[in-house]
């Protein structure tokens, strides 16, 4: 009776680890999502201001407020 009440207690030790470890990559998936969506706007942004021809002020300009 010991080595089966010592399998089911590994084997509900071993359950909690995989629901454990598949919350953890559920959470690390909807990350990656928004990460993802994220890198994907500011990508388009960059796309959309360089191909608007906006030019950065020169080096040798001084600043406004000098």
């Amino acid at each position: 009776m010991d080595k089966i009440d010592a399998l089911e207690e590994k084997t509900a030790h071993l359950i909690r680890a995989v629901e454990d470890l598949s919350d953890m990559v559920t959470r690390q998936g909807r990350e990656i999502d928004r990460l993802t969506r994220i890198v994907g706007l500011l990508a388009k942004r960059e796309a959309e201001r360089e191909a608007g021809g906006g030019e950065a002020p020169a080096a040798n300009v001084r600043p406004p407020h000098w």
